[in-house]
């Protein structure tokens, strides 16, 4: 499996990148990137003369900004998944039949052949590891530490995440015996007393959307569309925006990837979150700017080792600074989890509506 050439931190060396939109970025010494309005195409321009920072992969932004500073509700397409599984008579183990997998794969592949951007995703999914690998590996259990920078508490947990109909079991870091979860259709946490830090319903599945990319777009409740190619870090990339429709309680989140034209592997994302319970009004966060950096190749998918945040606003000149690190390590598959681990545990509180 091909996969992006890791170039060590120090020999990251300054280099332009052309990007379709209106702005420009410079990413400066103090982790802060200046954003300037141009006309027709980008020029990003990056100078990064310390080492511990990776050159920034695309302009990409990511919307995120809600009230915690956390991610994409990711729960929009989540939906069609757990329908799907629950019509398939379940093992004891939470991970799919032969059967599910073999017709899951056969009706994607057809289905985004149908279109560019469907084809553009499907060369991604093979070349992370394919879908039917994805499946067949049952649930993955990983370490997920999302620091953002400045006031903002940490989500820091290890997780695990049943990839077939999207159910997810966190323990906090520092506290193991703090958990919380989605069974499915409802959060909720344990103990009883515990003054939760920020919204287990929003992200209880949160992280499993950027580890999971680009393999939990192959939802049929997902609608792609293509928007040409980008220079990213000296890269060529495909442009691929996957949106929701009415599917989910965040629809008009959305998701944009930048595809390596070679290999195909994910480079970067940018997305923004609707999720009704911080936007009751209507609309959405600002966009972000993620990236995904370093591999990872575990029983044959390959994952992103580390994530970087920042804001992003295309549309006026601004200061965009890094608001966020996110590592993932401890990566494996459980394939034998029990079905009854994802279901709310005995003493727990459900999240109220």
């Amino acid at each position: 499996m091909s996969t992006c050439t890791e170039r060590p931190i120090d020999s990251v060396q300054p280099e332009r990148l052309h990007v379709i939109g209106g702005t420009q970025l410079v990413m400066n010494t103090d982790s802060t990137i200046h954003v300037h309005p141009i006309f027709s195409m980008i020029t990003l321009s990056r100078t990064i003369t310390y080492a511990g920072l990776f050159a920034l992969a695309f302009v990409l932004a990511l919307g995120g900004g809600c009230a915690h500073g956390s991610t994409a509700q990711p729960s929009s397409s989540s939906s069609t998944s757990s329908h799907e599984a629950s019509s398939v008579e379940r093992g004891e183990t939470a991970t799919p039949p032969d059967v599910w997998i073999e017709k899951r794969v056969m009706q994607s592949r057809q289905r985004l052949s149908k279109s560019k951007a469907g084809r553009m995703l499907w060369q991604s999914i093979q070349a992370h590891g394919g879908l039917e690998t994805w499946y067949a590996n049952g649930p993955v259990y990983v370490h997920y530490n999302y620091q953002p920078l400045g006031e903002r508490g940490p989500r820091n947990t290890y997780q695990t995440i049943d990839t077939w109909s999207a159910r997810a079991r966190h323990q906090m870091a520092n506290q193991r015996d703090h958990e919380y979860g989605w069974d499915g259709s409802r959060a909720w946490y344990r103990p009883g007393d515990w003054e939760l830090p920020y919204d287990v319903r929003f992200w209880a599945l949160t992280p499993y959307y950027f580890v999971g990319m680009p393999f939990v777009l192959a939802d049929p409740g997902v609608d792609l569309s293509y928007e040409g190619t980008s220079k990213m870090e000296g890269q060529n990339c495909d442009v691929v925006r996957a949106t929701f429709g009415e599917v989910g309680i965040s629809p008009d989140d959305f998701y944009v990837l930048y595809l390596d034209r070679e290999d195909h592997t994910l480079q970067a994302l940018r997305y923004i979150v609707s999720y009704p319970k911080f936007f009751p009004e209507g609309g959405h966060s600002p966009e972000k700017l993620m990236t995904y950096d370093e591999r990872q190749t575990v029983e044959g998918i390959t994952f992103a080792k580390s994530y970087r945040f920042y804001q992003w606003k295309s549309d006026q000149k601004t200061e965009a600074e890094k608001v966020t690190d996110a590592t993932l390590t401890n990566v494996e598959f459980r394939p034998e989890t029990p079905n009854a681990y994802f279901e709310i545990p005995e003493g727990a509180t459900p999240v109220a509506e």
